[in-house]
C-alpha cells in the first residue's frame, strides 16, 4: 500500500475531512471520501473521489466552486484553508505575469460569467496562461447554464485530482 494513502486512512474522521476539504470544498464530498476509507491504492482513491463527485447534486458542486478564488483574485467567497489558498495561487500563476489590461479584462469577464450563470468561472488553471484562461471564459460564456454547470464540474474534478496528489505527496 502507498504510504500516503495509508496516512490518509489512519487520520481521524475530522482530520481526514479537514485535509480533503483542501482538495474540494464540498463538505458532502469530503465526508463521503472519509467514510469510504480505507483505500488500498492511489488509483482506488482517485476513482472513488471521481465517482463520489459525480454522484453529488448542484448545491454540492456550487459549494465546491465557492471555495475557489475567481481567476486573478486571491480570496475565495467560501471558506478556504491557507494551504488551499497557496495551491490556488500556484494554479493561477499564469495570471501573475499578465498585464493590468488583461487582468482587468479577466475581472470583467468573471463578473459577466457569474451574472450569467450564478457561479464563478471554474477552470483547471494549472499550466495555463492568462491569455488561455481569457480565451476559455470567452468561449464558455456563450454556453447554456446546464452545459456550463457540467463543464465547471468537470474542471472541478480535474482540480480535485491535482490537489489530492499534492495532499498525498506532502
Amino acid at each position: 500500500m502507498n504510504q500516503s494513502v495509508e496516512r490518509l486512512n489512519d487520520l481521524t474522521a475530522n482530520a481526514a475531512e479537514t485535509e480533503l476539504l483542501k482538495c474540494c470544498g464540498s463538505h458532502r464530498w469530503a465526508q463521503a471520501i472519509t467514510a469510504a476509507r480505507p483505500f488500498v491504492s492511489l488509483d482506488e482513491l482517485f476513482a472513488e473521489a471521481d465517482r463520489i463527485w459525480w454522484s453529488l447534486n448542484e448545491a454540492d458542486w456550487l459549494e465546491a466552486f465557492r471555495a475557489h478564488p475567481k481567476i486573478g483574485e486571491k480570496k475565495a467567497a467560501g471558506a478556504q484553508s491557507a494551504e488551499a489558498q497557496k495551491w490556488s495561487a500556484q494554479e493561477q500563476s499564469g495570471v501573475a505575469r499578465a498585464s493590468r489590461e488583461l487582468i482587468s479584462e479577466l475581472a470583467e469577464r468573471n463578473r459577466e460569467y457569474e451574472d450569467r450563470f450564478g457561479f464563478i468561472f471554474i477552470v483547471c488553471a494549472s499550466g495555463k496562461s492568462s491569455e488561455e484562461m481569457l480565451a476559455l471564459i470567452n468561449d464558455r460564456i456563450g454556453s447554456d447554464r446546464e452545459t456550463e454547470l457540467r463543464t465547471a464540474a468537470e474542471e472541478q474534478s480535474k482540480i480535485t485530482q491535482l490537489r489530492l496528489e499534492k495532499l498525498l505527496n506532502q
